[in-house]
């Protein structure tokens, strides 16, 4: 994982209220006190300003306000992801397994193993 996404890791982990993360001087704390819906409605929230985003940037807007956007998505993302005891590495796997594949082939693969 990169660097910057190890240190992000670590604060995110280091701001969940079991982890000592006060509430009342933590977004991340605040945001994991609320719990699993709040956090996935965020993600929607945060998706939603990527999409209009990279709208505005395609109808010749500023492309930084969609890396901005992005970001935001990113970090949500990985609170997201620690609420459930993951990181961005599993992310990194799950891509790193996915690589030299086509899209097509990787969601096949997923598609034959549904049960019926």
């Amino acid at each position: 994982m990169s660097e910057i996404l190890k240190r992000l890791a670590d604060v995110i982990e280091s701001r969940k209220p079991a982890n000592g993360g006060d509430i009342d001087k933590s977004y991340v704390a605040r945001l994991f006190s609320k719990g699993d819906d709040a956090i996935l409605k965020k993600i929607g929230e945060e998706a939603t300003e990527t999409v209009m985003a990279a709208k505005d940037a395609r109808a010749g807007g500023d492309a930084a306000k969609l890396v901005y956007e992005c970001a935001d998505l990113w970090f949500h993302s990985m609170i997201l992801l620690s609420q459930f005891g993951l990181s961005a590495d599993d992310v990194l796997r799950e891509l790193a397994r996915r690589e030299g594949l086509s899209g097509i082939e990787e969601k096949a693969s997923r598609e034959s193993g549904k049960p019926d």
